[in-house]
C-alpha cells in the first residue's frame, strides 16, 4: 500500500486556445481539467516531528528536579496544513506571451447523476471566480478548480467544457464525499494495535458521524489524532494515510505508531562521539544487558517520550556514568525504529582512601577505605573498611547487586560481614551514671562480629514502577560483647553490679531473622513537603549459642508531610511534618537491645540515651520547615518520647540504675543547610527540665 503523503494534483493539459475572436472553431481540441487531490492527500500533513528535539539528558533531568520544576517538558506541536491553490509542483509557469482566452458561455454545476444539492451548489459558485460572458484563461479555470476542491466537499472535480455559439459552457462535473458513519483506526506495523483509549479516538470523531463527510473538518478531526498521540507522549505517532470512504460510510485512517523494533547501546566518550579515528565503535566497562534492562522501552513497544525520560532516570541511576542521552537508528521496517541508548561512562569506578583519627569509642585509629562501582560491569557495589588502633582491629566488608540478573522483579540482595564497636546509649548518662568497674567514668562498649544477607525487592511486582510498597528480608547472625573502654576486657557487670548481657557472661549471640515493610509515599526523597512515609519491622530470633535468646522486636514508624505557606522570606518549599513511631519486644532481652530515648534522633534537649530505655517506646514529633535562602533554612520543632512504663523490665534496669526520667519532651529551633555532603542541622533545644542544648545532626531526621 503506498502512502499518501504528498499533496498529489493531476491536471489534464488544455491544448493552445486561440484568440477569442475564433475560438469557436478550436472548441474540438480542448479537453477536460480534472482535480483528483483524495481525502489523504487533502488532510495530511507533510511534516514529521523530530522525537528526540526536546527530550533533555538524563543529567538535565536530574537537574531539574533539583530545581523542582514541576512543568512538563515542550513537546513538538504538529505543524499545520495550508492547502494552496495548487501545489508547487503544478505551478503554471509565467508566460512570457498572453495567454490565450475563450469565452464563457455558462456554468453548470451538476454530478454524474444529475443536479447537485442547492446547498452545495451554493458553495461552488461562491468560491468561482469565472464570470459568464467573460474571457477566461487556462490558468484562471485550474485556480477555479482548486477553489472547488479545497472546499472539501468533493472526492472529485471536473471542468468539462462543451462548445456552443456563443462560447464554452464550463461544466463543473463533482463527486461528494459520502456520508460518515464510522472511522477506524489501522495501525502500523500491521500485526499491533493502536495503543490508545479507543473511547479517545471516538470521542475525535464522533462529531462528524452521520454526517456527509468534509474533507477540511475531517482535517481538524486528524489533527487532534495526532495531538493526541503527542501529549500522551507518542512522539513518534501520525497519521500517514486515509484511505477512500467505503459506499457503507466506513473509514479507515492509517497510523505509524512508532513501534520499537530493538534497543541498542552505544557508548560514547568524554567528546560525544560513538567512534573513534578508525571508525570502530567505542566499548564500555558495563555490559550492556545491565544499561537495557534498566529501561522499559523494550523492542515490540511503541516508543513513549514520557517511558525514555523515565529509562534515562533509572539508567543514570545506576551511578556509574556522567550521562545519558536517547537517539535513533532506521529500522528494517520504515514504521519501526531503533532505540539507542547513548551513554558517556565515568573514568573511575573505584576509589582507595586512608584515614587517621581520634574518637571517644575506639582511641586513635588509622584506616584504610575502599569501594568499587560496577563489579564486572555488573553495576553490583564492593566496598570494604578496614580500622586498627588502639581498640584492637575492626572493619566491614559489603558486597551488593541491585538486581538479581534472572529475577523479574528487580530483587537486591546485600551481603555484609562485620567487626563493629560502639558505645550503647543504654548504658550511659542519666542522673546517676554507672561505669566499667574499676573505673569512674569509662562507659562499656559493645562490640559486635558477624555477618549477614539482606534481600530487598518492590512488592507491586513491576520493576520499572517507582514503588510505594517495598520489602526486605534478611538472616543476621552476631556474636555480641560487652568490653571495656580499651575494647579488651570483657565486662559482664557494670559498676553497680547490674548484668549487662542477657547470658550474664558478658557475651552473647543473636541470630535473627529480620522482616521489613516501607510504604514511601513522599513527593520527593531528599527533600519532601507532601506525602508520608511508612515503616514496619519484625524481627524474630532464633535461639542459639550463648544465651540462647528467643526474643520478638516489632517496630513502626509513620510520618506525614503537610504543604504550607507560612513564612514566605524566600522562595522554596515549605512543609509540615508529624512523626509517631513506637516499638515494643516479646520474650528474652538482652539489655544492650532496649529502646533508646532521647539525643539528636530522638526527643532533643537531652543528650542520647538521657530520656530512658525500655521494653516498649512511644514518640512523637512535630516540626515545620521553611527557607531563609536557596541553601538555607529554619526548623522549628517539638519532641516528646516515653518507655511506657517498661524500663524497669529491662534486665538490669539500667534506666532506673542510673535515674533516667522514662519520659521527656524537648523543643526549639534551629538551622538546616544544604552542603555538598547533603543536608547538615544545628538545633537549639529546651527540655521539660529547663536545660538546653545545642545539638548536631547529620541530615533531616524524616
Amino acid at each position: 500500500m503506498r502512502w499518501k503523503l504528498f499533496l498529489l494534483v493531476t491536471i489534464a493539459t488544455i491544448s493552445q486556445i486561440s484568440n477569442p475572436t475564433i475560438a469557436h472553431a478550436e472548441f474540438d481540441r480542448m479537453e477536460k481539467l480534472i482535480a483528483d487531490r483524495n481525502l489523504a492527500n487533502l488532510t495530511l500533513s507533510r511534516n514529521r516531528l523530530d522525537p528526540t528535539k526536546d527530550i533533555p539528558s538524563a543529567t538535565e533531568l536530574v537537574a531539574k528536579s533539583k530545581r523542582k520544576l514541576r512543568s512538563p517538558a515542550k513537546r513538538q506541536q504538529p505543524q499545520p496544513i495550508n492547502i494552496p491553490a495548487k501545489p508547487p509542483s503544478a505551478q503554471t509557469p509565467t508566460p512570457t506571451n498572453p495567454e490565450p482566452q475563450v469565452i464563457v458561455a455558462d456554468i453548470v454545476v451538476t454530478t454524474e447523476q444529475g443536479g447537485l444539492e442547492p446547498a452545495l451548489a451554493t458553495k461552488v459558485r461562491q468560491v468561482l471566480t469565472i464570470k459568464i460572458g467573460q474571457p477566461v484563461t487556462r490558468s484562471q479555470l485550474e485556480q477555479n478548480l482548486n477553489a472547488v476542491k479545497a472546499l472539501g466537499d468533493f472526492a472529485t472535480v471536473q471542468i468539462v467544457p462543451e462548445d456552443t455559439a456563443k462560447g464554452v459552457i464550463m461544466n463543473f462535473l463533482v463527486k461528494p464525499y459520502g456520508t460518515l458513519a464510522q472511522v477506524q483506526l489501522r495501525t502500523l506495523p500491521a500485526t499491533s494495535s493502536s495503543i490508545l483509549n479507543p473511547a479517545a479516538i471516538e470521542e475525535i470523531f464522533k462529531p462528524q458521524y452521520g454526517k456527509r463527510l468534509n474533507a477540511i473538518e475531517f482535517k481538524t478531526a486528524i489533527d487532534k489524532l495526532n495531538q493526541l498521540y503527542q501529549t500522551q507522549g507518542y512522539n513518534l505517532a501520525q497519521v500517514v494515510d486515509i484511505e477512500e470512504l467505503n459506499p457503507d460510510g466506513k473509514l479507515t485512517v492509517v497510523v505509524a505508531e512508532g513501534s520499537i523494533e530493538d534497543v541498542r547501546v552505544r557508548f560514547l566518550n568524554k567528546k560525544g562521539e560513538a567512534e573513534d579515528a578508525q571508525k570502530k565503535p567505542f566499548t564500555g566497562q558495563t555490559r550492556p544487558f545491565i544499561i537495557t534492562r534498566e529501561a522499559e522501552s523494550k523492542s515490540g513497544k511503541i516508543f513513549n517520550r514520557n517511558t525514555v525520560e523515565r529509562d534515562l532516570r533509572r539508567i543514570y541511576g545506576l551511578g556509574l556514568f556522567d550521562d545519558v542521552r536517547v537517539s535513533f537508528a532506521p529500522g528494517s521496517d520504515p514504521a519501526k525504529v531503533v532505540l539507542q541508548y547513548d551513554v558517556i561512562e565515568r573514568g573511575k569506578n573505584f576509589s582507595i582512601v586512608p584515614n587517621a583519627g581520634y574518637s571517644s569509642v575506639n582511641g586513635f585509629f588509622a584506616s584504610l577505605n575502599y569501594n568499587q562501582l560496577n563489579v564486572g560491569g555488573n553495576a553490583q557495589t564492593l566496598s570494604a573498611n578496614a580500622q586498627t588502633g588502639t581498640t584492637g582491629l575492626l572493619g566491614e566488608i559489603n558486597f551488593t547487586d541491585p538486581w538479581i540478573a534472572t529475577d523479574s522483579h528487580r530483587t537486591s540482595y546485600t551481603v555484609n560481614a562485620f567487626a563493629r564497636r560502639s558505645t550503647s546509649f543504654v548504658f550511659s548518662g542519666g542522673k546517676t551514671p554507672l561505669s566499667v568497674p574499676g573505673t569512674t567514668s569509662d562507659t562499656p562498649t559493645i562490640l559486635r562480629t558477624g555477618g549477614g544477607i539482606t534481600f530487598n525487592r518492590p512488592l507491586d511486582g513491576d520493576p520499572y514502577n517507582n514503588s510505594a510498597w517495598r520489602g526486605s528480608l534478611g538472616v543476621q547472625y552476631q556474636r555480641v560483647s560487652i568490653r571495656d573502654v580499651n575494647g579488651g576486657s570483657i565486662v559482664p557487670k557494670d559498676s553497680g553490679g547490674n548484668d549487662l548481657s542477657f547470658s550474664k557472661t558478658g557475651q552473647d549471640d543473636l541470630l535473627m531473622l529480620q522482616l521489613g515493610v516501607t510504604k514511601d509515599a513522599r513527593d520527593n526523597f531528599s527533600d519532601p513537603t507532601q506525602g508520608s512515609l511508612l515503616k514496619l519491622g519484625l524481627d524474630q530470633s532464633v535461639p542459639v549459642g550463648l544465651g540462647n535468646i528467643t526474643m520478638t522486636r516489632a517496630r513502626a514508624s509513620f510520618t506525614q508531610y503537610v504543604p504550607v505557606k507560612l513564612i514566605n522570606l524566600a522562595p522554596g518549599s515549605q512543609s509540615l511534618l508529624f512523626n509517631v513511631q513506637g516499638g515494643t519486644i516479646f520474650g528474652d532481652l538482652p539489655p544492650y537491645e532496649a529502646f533508646s530515648l532521647g539525643g539528636t534522633s530522638g526527643v532533643r534537649g537531652y543528650e542520647d540515651g538521657d530520656v530512658g530505655s525500655g521494653r516498649s517506646y512511644l514518640q512523637a514529633t512535630a516540626e515545620y520547615r521553611f527557607p531563609i535562602v536557596s541553601f538555607f533554612g529554619l526548623g522549628i520543632f517539638a519532641d516528646y518520647g516515653t518507655d511506657l512504663g517498661t524500663g524497669s523490665s529491662v534486665p538490669g534496669n539500667p534506666a532506673g540504675a542510673r535515674s533516667k526520667p522514662g519520659s521527656g519532651f524537648g523543643y526549639g529551633a534551629g538551622v538546616r543547610f544544604q552542603s555538598p555532603i547533603g543536608p547538615l542541622r544545628l538545633d537549639y533545644a529546651i527540655n521539660d527540665l529547663k536545660e538546653t542544648r545545642i545539638q548536631f545532626g547529620l541530615g533531616e531526621r524524616f
